[in-house]
């Protein structure tokens, strides 16, 4: 487990961890701060934030010379293996130590140990993501698994851990601006044709912006217009006063979302959405299993579903999308709110139908297959079972490739003027911007509310006591709220939950991206703390 306070972020996978120890699992744990797993954990390896791939290039480097890596599953089903052992050569456990504080001794003995299991999981989350090396994080914990076979099996893989509900469905759907749905790239000349053909129109050629790059296009005036559906970036994009600069910028913004969040309080247009019980549909978790909903109660006054408010807004644009064949909104134009009512389940089942026409690892996937139970994809056919393994006969195009990864330094590092390395994550109590849970006063009251936590040491060399106000600033910003002292971290590391706005740890972040994904460097700045006047 790297990247993941997983009992608090992801409550019932943190549970069954935990059963799994209980009956003889061994459980690596990797992260700065002294989360709830590591009491489970037969190594903890308590790394500097930001030195992720420099940790795990150490953790292939002891397994590829102890030759505990698997060479006939390399020889078979991999490619590029010598470049990478190249590119490990020198990362030593003792080079690591030095770059991430881990001793070397814990670096071999969580190598062995995941080498030799037979059947290792890695799994992960924004952790190890959210930096400027957010990919060569993954690409490193992907040759690890690669090196010693444990991709195409039960019980092993490469697990992410998704950070919100039906995030695996949404990008399944191409709620990325690469993809058509099915990871199906909006450069590839065939995919596009075939999606030109089913939806009866043209596409683009070429990938539209990422979210991240988007705060740069609306300060620069190049994207004007902006509709943002249940996301609330004014809290929890880094950098977050720029951010509400950008978003003040544009000429016309709406956002969809079922409460009056911080950025839907910027907005021109609110459009109200429904929650995921006045709703019908389908998720996607985070195994890949299609899952039903099915809508509880009505949605509280003018709110509606999203599918329907997507539909709404297209049937009265004249851009000649009533030519799409198979979409609902047509139903719309000439009804009342009884034909809305009535629309809303045909309208999402006959979309998931239109899911399954346009990928073929939904094909055989309906409505009945899941009425009792979710169907894991890829389902190609009527009688395929589903995919609980993916890999197993072997990966697309052929063979994996092993990536060459070099680590880098964070975009930011701690300075006599900004002197601790700050990150940032969640807790149980809270989720994501707090728009949902801190409208309960069960959670507030169980919840300790915004607070840094800092090392006793250097509480003290600051003077700072338990639940002093103190602030933290950045290049990027202050905020103000109180100290809770605690050896959860590590001398010289701070810890903020982001869920406040009272106190937006975002208003601190570092927004400079990963040049490949463009995510930004959300886990890693300096800051300076000061005890408040």
């Amino acid at each position: 487990m790297i990247g993941s306070n997983t009992t608090e972020a992801h409550p019932i996978i943190g549970m069954r961890m935990k059963e799994a120890v209980k009956k003889g699992a061994s459980l690596i744990v990797a992260d700065p701060r002294h989360i709830p797993l590591v009491d489970h954990a037969t190594v903890w390896l308590r790394h500097r934030p930001g030195t992720d791939a420099a940790l795990i290039n150490a953790l292939c480097h002891v397994i590829f010379v102890n030759n505990w890596h698997n060479p006939e599953y390399i020889a078979e089903r991999t490619e590029n293996f010598e470049a990478f052992t190249v590119a490990i050569k020198s990362c030593t456990p003792e080079w690591a130590e030095e770059i991430t504080g881990v001793a070397a001794a814990d670096i071999i003995k969580a190598a062995k140990l995941y080498a030799e299991a037979g059947r290792a999981g890695i799994y992960y989350t924004m952790g190890i993501t959210q930096h400027t090396s957010g990919t060569n994080n993954v690409k490193s914990l992907a040759n690890m698994a690669l090196m010693t076979g444990n991709l195409g099996k039960h019980g092993a893989g490469l697990n992410p851990l998704r950070g919100q509900n039906n995030v695996q469905g949404a990008s399944d759907m191409a709620c990325l601006p690469n993809y058509l749905p099915g990871y199906q790239s909006v450069e590839d000349d065939q995919a596009r044709a075939r999606f030109e053909k089913l939806w009866n129109t043209s596409l683009p050629n070429k990938p539209g912006m990422t979210a991240t790059e988007m705060t740069k296009a609306m300060v620069d005036g190049r994207l004007v217009g902006l509709w943002i559906m249940g996301e609330n970036p004014a809290i929890s994009d880094p950098n977050s006063t720029h951010v509400r600069e950008a978003l003040e910028k544009l000429d016309f913004l709406v956002v969809q979302d079922i409460f009056l969040t911080e950025t839907a309080q910027m907005a021109d247009v609110v459009l109200p959405a429904a929650s995921y019980a006045e709703k019908e549909g389908t998720f996607t978790n985070t195994e890949r299993r299609v899952q039903r909903v099915r809508k509880a109660v009505e949605p509280v006054g003018e709110a509606r579903d999203d599918l329907t408010i997507i539909d709404l807004i297209s049937s009265r644009m004249q851009f000649g999308y009533n030519t799409v064949p198979s979409h609902s909104f047509n139903s719309y134009r000439h009804g009342g709110e009884s034909t809305f009512r009535a629309a809303q389940r045909n309208s999402a089942k006959s979309t998931f139908e239109e899911m399954t026409q346009a990928w073929p690892a939904l094909a055989g996937i309906t409505y009945d297959r899941i009425e009792n139970a979710g169907i894991q994809w890829p389902c190609p056919s009527a009688d395929h079972p589903g995919t609980a393994v993916l890999f197993k006969e072997g990966f697309p195009g052929g063979t994996a490739k092993f990536s060459a990864i070099e680590w880098h330094k964070p975009n930011e590092d701690p300075d006599e003027e900004y002197p601790f390395i700050l990150t940032t994550g969640r807790v149980l109590q809270q989720y994501h911007t707090g728009s949902m849970t801190r409208r309960s006063r069960v959670i507030e009251e169980s919840d300790r509310g915004a607070h840094v936590e800092i090392n006793p040491t250097n509480a003290e060399k600051i003077g700072i006591n338990d639940g002093d106000m103190v602030h933290a600033s950045t290049r990027r910003g202050r905020i103000t709220l109180p100290a809770f002292i605690t050896t959860k971290v590590h001398e010289g590391t701070v810890f903020i939950p982001f869920h406040y706005t009272e106190a937006c740890a975002n208003l601190l972040t570092n927004d400079a991206l990963d040049p490949v994904c463009k995510i930004p460097e959300a886990k890693v700045c300096a800051v300076r703390i000061e005890k408040q006047a």
